[in-house]
């Protein structure tokens, strides 16, 4: 049987290198023992759970500290082409009021450029270090006996014959069905009934295993039925993370199979290495946001697009027609460091912000990032970048959501120019609280969101 289920998986990873790549992927760490216990509670109606920074020393394995941005750029190339090519597909959506939080970081401790948490899983729960995906749907972590692969990861395997409430798929369930919207991937049928997964990026990284039913752990809650790929081949740029978390908008993410429980939203604040972030899902306090309309788009119905409607810098709008902000679709992401912007308003942004330094001494271009500096962040005097959106809302940018050191003597502007799809990437929302509300199709913005 097991020599049965080991060609079967093989044949399915051949015939995966042939379908066209689609989906998201990012990242997540740990907290520190005092931090976690200062997030994992219920917060009058929600839970909370730690966000940390990939370089955070709270991280569950704290990344080398000399990991070349360059790595960081390639990952984030990668993820940009996964994210146009699934503009060119289309999938679904669905949606009462807990909340439930868990700590946030960056994923460097795991090897990755996006941020981490700790999910629970199984009875008894065991926790694993997870990336946090708004741009991915299916929740998926490595299973041992890991017939084909599996990458190495910080901490044990899920062990499915350790749960007591575990339990595979059939092919026959409506939710094996939902797969193909979930992964723009056909699921497949193995030779005893269980429903198979196939969830692959443009990168080519991929996972491939049995679609199951088991009881999570997120925060102080406990969700029984929820169901994910348990990763029997896991290849690609996933670091030493256990696998990854979907919060996109279909009805296999974390997030829609949570709202019964908790509602049909969820909170981040994605920290620096000098602060602690969350990952809530459910009820927050509305007041403390300014919010911008999610835009509606055919292109893909799970993504979370905004408008753009203007920049700034240094108080003054940037010298560019206010139709380029919509020239392109414009998606907010969690997992994408360097935000991209229409070109005619990149170009513009670059000028009016290399006007604005003061002489400060220009450095060559970094990888695609073209508008840098001799320097770091911390030692440069760097003009206030604002961007507004559709309904109001503002992000008023500090010089770390503005420039971002890629060596020790260089400090580079965290935008590059895009022809495709526009992106509000990790670099402008960290330090922020963002809410995605979905019941009420807005996204909201609130400064000092992290510890």
């Amino acid at each position: 049987m097991e020599l049965l289920l080991l060609l079967l998986l093989l044949l399915l990873l051949a015939c995966s290198l042939i379908f066209p790549l689609a989906a998201p992927a990012r990242e997540i760490t740990n907290a520190c023992t005092s931090q976690a216990n200062v997030f994992q509670h219920v917060n009058g109606t929600g839970m909370h759970l730690p966000l940390h920074h990939p370089q955070s020393p709270c991280s569950p394995a704290p990344l080398p500290s000399d990991l070349p941005f360059s790595a960081v750029i390639a990952h984030d190339e990668a993820r940009i082409a996964r994210l146009a090519s699934r503009l060119a597909k289309t999938p679904s959506r669905h949606p009462t009021s807990l909340r439930s939080s868990v700590p946030l970081a960056p994923g460097t401790s795991v090897g990755v450029g996006n941020y981490v948490t700790q999910l629970g899983l199984g009875t008894p729960a065991t926790t694993y270090a997870m990336v946090v995906d708004t741009g991915s749907s299916l929740t998926w972590l490595q299973c041992s006996p890991c017939v084909v692969s599996c990458h190495r990861q910080a901490g044990p395997l899920y062990n499915p014959r350790a749960s007591s409430t575990y339990a595979a798929v059939p092919c026959s369930a409506p939710q094996c069905g939902e797969l193909q919207a979930a992964t723009l991937n056909p699921s497949s049928c193995s030779a005893s009934g269980v429903c198979i997964y196939q969830a692959t990026y443009g990168d080519s990284s991929f996972s491939l295993g049995y679609l199951s039913r088991d009881t999570v752990s997120f925060g102080s809650g406990r969700f029984p039925g929820f169901y994910y790929g348990c990763g029997q081949d896991n290849e690609g740029l996933f670091g030493r993370s256990a696998g990854l978390i979907g919060l996109a908008r279909n009805k296999l993410s974390l997030l829609y199979q949570l709202a019964p429980s908790l509602g049909d939203s969820f909170s981040y604040c994605l920290p620096t290495t000098a602060s602690t972030g969350y990952l809530s899902i459910g009820s927050y306090n509305p007041a403390e946001y300014s919010y911008t309309p999610m835009v509606s788009s055919s292109l893909d119905a799970s993504l979370y697009f905004v408008s753009l409607a203007s920049m700034s810098v240094a108080g003054s709008p940037l010298a560019v027609s206010p139709s380029e902000y919509g020239s392109q679709p414009t998606i907010i992401d969690s997992g994408t460091v360097i935000t991209r912007l229409p070109m005619a308003v990149y170009t513009a942004l670059s000028k009016a912000l290399g006007a604005a330094m003061g002489g400060a001494p220009r450095a060559p271009a970094y990888s695609i990032l073209d508008t840098c500096f001799k320097g770091q962040v911390s030692t440069l005097r760097v003009p206030a970048v604002d961007m507004a959106f559709a309904g109001g809302a503002t992000l008023k940018l500090a010089p770390g959501n503005v420039l971002i050191d890629v060596d020790e003597s260089t400090t580079c502007l965290a935008f590059a120019a895009t022809d495709s799809t526009a992106i509000i990437g990790n670099t402008q929302q960290q330090t922020f609280g963002v809410v995605y509300d979905v019941a009420q199709s807005r996204i909201g913005f609130a400064a000092g969101g992290c510890s």
